[in-house]
């Protein structure tokens, strides 16, 4: 088994955090362009209300998808303790969770969201 390079688990974090910063100050700009004027204020409501809904769908999608590459991946096996009953359920139930709480942050939510807002654009 190979053993965790710790330095590479350091520079995956800080690019994490890099990108993190650098979406959040383009999301800022492009927040600053677009101010609303009071004409608009009811339309940029509900379009500011269903961007928040396909944002959601959108991290659920991510949270899926994660979801698969963790089932995958992540195999809790181990043969030194025998398999219990409910085992099984835990397993999914601790993958659910995490997917859960990483979704939204490996860019997958971001790019979908941005693809379904041009589309939605181009109509």
């Amino acid at each position: 088994m190979n053993p965790i390079n710790m330095n590479m688990v350091k520079s995956v974090y800080e690019n994490n955090q890099i990108n993190k910063v650098l979406r959040e100050n383009a999301l800022q700009k492009n927040h600053a362009k677009s101010k609303p004027d009071d004409t608009n204020s009811t339309s940029n409501a509900k379009s500011s209300e269903e961007d928040k809904k396909l944002k959601k769908s959108a991290d659920e999608f991510e949270a899926l998808i994660l979801k698969f590459m963790l089932d995958s991946s992540l195999k809790l096996e181990d043969s030194l303790y025998p398999q219990q009953a409910g085992g099984e359920i835990y397993q999914s139930m601790y993958k659910d969770m995490l997917s859960n709480e990483l979704s939204g942050n490996f860019g997958y939510s971001e790019l979908l969201f941005n693809f379904l807002k041009e589309r939605e654009r181009e109509k």
